[in-house]
């Protein structure tokens, strides 16, 4: 596995979309670690078949009909 440890980085040469997620002084700094990431085993993305949550909501009465559940969400905006 390859890791890359960037240290006493500062804050205000980060990302915005880094600095967005930390609440820190642009005078700061920090260290950057950046790992590889292993795949499962069968090197395929997790899927609907493997996600505890997918159908989450599939038994809730008012989601039999999603087209007009959505409708009645949006109706207030629109």
């Amino acid at each position: 596995m390859n890791t890359l440890v960037i240290e006493h980085v500062s804050v205000s040469e980060l990302p915005k979309a880094w600095l967005a997620q930390l609440d820190l002084p642009i005078t700061n700094r920090v260290t950057v670690r950046i790992e590889e990431e292993s795949l499962p085993a069968n090197n395929a993305e997790p899927s609907s078949q493997t996600n505890p949550l997918f159908g989450l909501w599939r038994d809730r009465d008012e989601m039999k009909d999603v087209d007009a559940y959505v409708r009645a969400q949006r109706a207030s905006r629109f």
